[in-house]
């Protein structure tokens, strides 16, 4: 991490009003490996080296006049990209996806705050106590940025895509009509 030269922040214990008055910015690269959430969710092969794969972060705090006319308000710029090998919903094999994150957050004295003026803003509310952990409030980002169905544009190898029913023929004709009574009388032989 690239902590201000003057100060060195705790990214899993950040005091966000003190990082954002002094116009801090704290950016790192860090393994897949740091994210446990996201990182159950990659596609990993027996061979596949997870610690090889990385995000890269980075977060700039802020002071701004507030809306209402009172204190400068607390805010928070997060951007993260990540590429994460997840499971092709066509043809099971991984698939790269790219998370890409780029998030406001305005901090607010707590959660009674943040609950109460949720519905009357735009941008994401955050309390500032307890201190957020930024790692986590990442992992949550990029976490959302994963899409529901995953798949490749192509995927690399051939995909069957139809299933088989023992009650159509194969060759699309008429399906193959099966008497109950027979199928009866064969099981009870």
């Amino acid at each position: 991490m690239n902590p201000n030269p003057k100060v060195a922040w705790n990214a899993d214990r950040l005091d966000i009003r003190a990082f954002a008055l002094a116009g801090a910015s704290l950016q790192a690269d860090e393994p897949l490996t740091r994210f446990a959430r996201l990182l159950e969710e990659a596609h990993l092969d027996d061979d596949a080296q997870p610690a090889a794969l990385q995000v890269h972060w980075q977060a700039h705090g802020e002071m701004r006049p507030s809306a209402k006319g009172g204190a400068p308000a607390v805010w928070l710029h997060l951007e993260a990209h990540a590429a994460v090998p997840l499971t092709c919903q066509r043809c099971l094999g991984p698939a790269d996806t790219p998370l890409v994150v780029d998030r406001w957050f305005r901090f607010v004295a707590d959660e009674a705050a943040a609950e109460a003026e949720d519905d009357d803003c735009e941008e994401d509310l955050l309390a500032l106590e307890p201190r957020p952990n930024l790692h986590e409030l990442l992992e949550d980002e990029l976490l959302m940025e994963l899409p529901l169905v995953p798949m490749h544009g192509a995927c690399p190898v051939p995909v069957v895509m139809h299933a088989a029913d023992p009650g159509v023929a194969a060759d699309g004709g008429e399906p193959e009509r099966r008497n109950p009574f027979a199928e009866l009388a064969r099981l009870k032989k």
